[in-house]
């Protein structure tokens, strides 16, 4: 007997409004995964896509290099070699001891490595606070959703209204910190301003970003690869003419009356969610604090001068004193050992600031996106039911053994639930040997023939185990 299978396509289910914003968001997202090429500046300015995969070796590639930051500099000490060698070979013996390199190069390693670890420190503390943002995020949001009750009527559609705002408020949330880090102190962006654009707060009458929308030109592509001349990441806010306010706490402020509004309601009576939900608020506040902190707390500008004066010694006095051991080599062995240090020194520059617009800075965008990502998931249905799950005819709460016999499923006796848990736990053994056989202290792993439970050795145990159940799923199935 043939059926027939008729497959509804989702929109035909929703709404005629839902529908021409669905078609929308699907045809921009197509767009964006046709996009295969990037653009000179993409390539150069980032934050790098970290889902985006490169076959190529990674001592071949160029995104993400700070080649292109040195490049400029190297060619100049290469040219500066190279006039050193010209003269100490055709003109005039240039004979300098090279004991002053071994000296200054322990000098510049211990200026770098001082410099890299303190940026290092800095990239993984921006990472933590991206981190926490987002567990904060999702565990604030599930617990509005869940524990905040909807009356009945139209008072429900308002409080269901008033909760997907409140949501909304935490996503926005990561949006204003992400723009505040990055010095972009307004609300008309083009992620954020739906979400903040009905709220009363100083960054919307502030004013608006400066256009840079449009085309740029050759000398500004140059200075995209050679990072030339890079401009003030704070001019917008040297820019504005009016207070800026703080954008993140004057969200918090919002989501406070929120929690202060179902509270005495009514709607949010459990007293430990409450709580809990103040916390997360606090904990989004020390979050932001957080951010703060590592973006107005450079290394002190004395070490960083004195580290690049160390650094700039070292690479032009290196062909001097090396020309004479080295001769004509001198300037590829000049060359690499510049590379090398200014590398690395542009390295510690990169990503002493992890929030902004550096290819090696942290993705912050991606990060965005996947808090927007959970507050969807989140609300997409209503809070689960208890019985629409615990007791649902597929529901296996005895696995594996629920899976083995069909007898075992919500509707068994509990005689035969106590059972099967108790066969269950035997069936487990295995594992609980593995836990107890770990080395000891002294490095033995523990007689397997000495742990005896009830006179028989554990490894009796276990082999009795798997029989019963074996046997106990073979007798229910028949049953």
């Amino acid at each position: 007997m043939c059926r027939t299978i008729i497959l509804r396509h989702p929109l035909a289910k929703m709404n005629s409004l839902v529908e021409p914003a669905l078609r929308s968001l699907e045809a921009q997202s197509v767009g964006e995964k046709k996009k295969q090429h990037m653009s000179l500046e993409e390539y150069f300015v980032g934050p790098r896509d970290v889902t985006r995969h490169s076959k190529w070796p990674r001592a071949l590639r160029m995104h993400g290099s700070v080649t292109p930051k040195i490049l400029l500099r190297t060619l100049l000490i290469a040219i500066w070699a190279t006039g050193i060698t010209c003269i100490s070979e055709k003109v005039h013996k240039i004979d300098v001891h090279p004991t002053i390199a071994a000296i200054l190069g322990i000098l510049v390693a211990f200026a770098l490595n001082l410099r890299s670890a303190t940026a290092y420190e800095r990239y993984m503390e921006g990472r933590k606070v991206w981190s926490n943002l987002s567990g904060v995020s999702a565990t604030l949001a599930r617990n509005i959703w869940v524990h905040a009750k909807e009356r009945e009527g139209d008072v429900g559609r308002q409080d269901l209204l008033a909760k997907v705002s409140f949501i909304n408020l935490i996503t926005a949330f990561a949006l204003a910190l992400k723009h505040k880090v990055r010095f972009e102190p307004y609300t008309q962006y083009n992620d954020m301003y739906d979400l903040v654009s009905h709220l009363d707060t100083f960054a919307r009458v502030a004013g608006r970003p400066k256009d840079s929308t449009g085309r740029p030109n050759r000398w500004r592509r140059i200075k995209y690869v050679l990072h030339i001349a890079a401009p003030n990441p704070r001019a917008e806010l040297k820019r504005a003419k009016r207070p800026l306010g703080n954008l993140p706490l004057e969200i918090l402020g919002y989501m406070d009356a929120y929690i202060q509004s179902v509270v005495d309601n009514g709607t949010f009576p459990l007293a430990p969610m409450q709580s809990k939900s103040i916390s997360n608020i606090q904990a989004m506040d020390d979050i932001l604090v957080t951010a703060d902190r590592i973006l107005n707390t450079p290394l002190p500008i004395a070490y960083t001068i004195c580290i690049s004066q160390i650094t700039w010694i070292y690479v032009i006095t290196l062909p001097v004193q090396l020309v004479s051991l080295l001769g004509w080599i001198n300037i590829p062995v000049t060359i690499i050992s510049a590379y090398i240090i200014l590398g690395f020194a542009a390295i510690g520059n990169e990503i002493e600031n992890p929030f902004g617009h550096e290819v090696n800075d942290l993705p912050l965008e991606l990060y965005c996106e996947q808090i927007a990502s959970d507050m969807a998931i989140i609300t997409s249905r209503p809070p689960p039911n208890l019985d629409e799950y615990a007791f649902h005819p597929d529901n296996k709460p005895l696995y594996p053994i629920s899976s083995a016999s069909p007898g075992f499923g919500p509707g068994a006796d509990i005689d035969d639930i106590r059972d099967a848990l108790r066969t269950r736990a035997m069936a487990n053994k295995p594992a609980m040997w593995r836990r107890q056989s770990s080395p000891n202290v002294d490095g033995k792993a523990p007689d397997m023939r000495s742990q005896s439970v009830g006179g028989s050795t554990l490894a009796e145990q276990v082999s009795g185990a798997n029989e019963s159940l074996s046997h106990y799923a073979t007798v229910r199935w028949a049953a």
